[in-house]
């Protein structure tokens, strides 16, 4: 049977959070064109597989910006959730165990 931890709310309030962004982020860069930069498409079939890609306008700047900001979120919150107090309690691989159980975590919305 897995062990339960007793994660404090803050600490699973921001790996729910980052959870969220991760998944914002991804769907994002999903619907924006594959070049930040405008370039020509292109095809090439002389490696191991061929890659084509169509011409790409590039992003728009308040694309880039909120890809910045996604970035940006997702790298404070996974700097307060790895370095968060509560992993002091810890030691080893108690400790990788305990993130891995973080990480697989949902707060679940009372109804």
């Amino acid at each position: 049977m897995a062990e339960t931890y007793d994660f404090p709310g803050d600490l699973l309030a921001g790996q729910e959070e980052l959870h969220q962004v991760r998944a914002e982020l991804s769907a994002l860069l999903k619907r924006l064109p594959w070049s930040v930069e405008p370039l020509d498409g292109f095809s090439d079939d002389n490696g191991w597989r061929k890659v084509e890609r169509p011409a790409s306008p590039g992003w728009t700047a308040d694309e880039q910006a909120e890809v910045e900001k996604l970035r940006q979120r997702e790298h404070e919150l996974a700097v307060f959730v790895s370095t968060h107090r509560y992993w002091a309690e810890f030691t080893g691989t108690d400790r990788v165990d305990a993130r891995a159980g973080l990480k697989h975590t949902r707060i679940r919305n009372p109804e």
